[in-house]
């Protein structure tokens, strides 16, 4: 435990944990969503190549970025938040940490609408990785396809089961300890390596905060998960992060610093 508690986790240049994360979206008018990345002066396309830089700089300089508080911006050299790429029929946004990704959604969701593109599901990695660890290399390394959905499908499944079985139970008590004991077994459950995330299909009535939000829930237990055993508590659950942020976003709604 000394040993770790002497080799930090790695973090990127605004102070938040190391956890790359992909963002896919459904690409449904290619044409407008260039032109709408190309007049962002944030975005500085890449030469003879469908692929952006997004900086923390002009439309989105004023994002609250900073996990450290002795961090300080260079306008000279703005830091790079992500890279968007199109690939076939798809939008992917690549972060290098769960708060950037966080981030980009809302930002990117008011540029371009879900008539341009909409999010489908998010690829992330449940670790946080060593200062001299070797890191693999880019996501098709870390993210394979066949894991992840089986993984999400496999979640999903549980789900439902318990889901049915709740609501075939003869009382509300019956009901509660079933979801109960299906909670407490998920949470002591380890983490996969990989893990996606699906979002439902958006309606143009619904709220997107409700989506963004739920969203930055979810990632915020498995950092907090992530974070809590590198340092040695290996009995930190998903259930002790649930609790945790759910104190934090409504208990301090004023001052929410989106995964600190």
């Amino acid at each position: 435990m000394f040993e770790r508690l002497q080799k930090p986790f790695l973090t990127v240049e605004t102070g938040e944990a190391y956890q790359p994360i992909r963002l896919a979206y459904e690409l449904r008018k290619k044409d407008q969503l260039i032109d709408k990345l190309n007049r962002l002066k944030c975005c500085e396309q890449n030469t003879s190549t469908e692929t952006w830089s997004w900086f923390w700089r002009d439309e989105c300089a004023d994002l609250h970025c900073e996990s450290l508080d002795t961090y300080k911006k260079n306008s000279e050299h703005p830091v790079r938040l992500a890279t968007l790429a199109i690939r076939q029929d798809k939008l992917y946004i690549h972060t290098p940490s769960f708060k950037r990704a966080c981030l980009a959604m809302p930002f990117f969701y008011k540029i371009f609408d879900p008539g341009i593109a909409e999010i489908r599901h998010a690829d992330f990695i449940n670790k946080v990785f060593g200062i001299d660890e070797r890191l693999p290399h880019g996501f098709t390394e870390l993210l394979k396809e066949e894991e992840l959905e089986y993984v999400l499908q496999k979640r999903l499944h549980d789900y439902h089961v318990v889901q049915t079985h709740c609501e075939r139970a003869k009382t509300a008590e019956e009901a509660f300890v079933v979801l109960s004991e299906y909670t407490k077994t998920e949470s002591k459950k380890r983490l996969p390596y990989a893990e996606r995330y699906a979002f439902q299909e958006h309606s143009a009535q619904e709220d997107p905060d409700v989506l963004f939000l739920g969203f930055y829930i979810f990632l915020r237990g498995r950092e907090l998960v992530a974070i809590r055993r590198w340092f040695g508590n290996i009995d930190y659950t998903l259930v002790d992060a649930a609790e945790e942020t759910m104190e934090q976003v409504f208990g301090e709604m004023s001052n929410i610093d989106i995964i600190e």
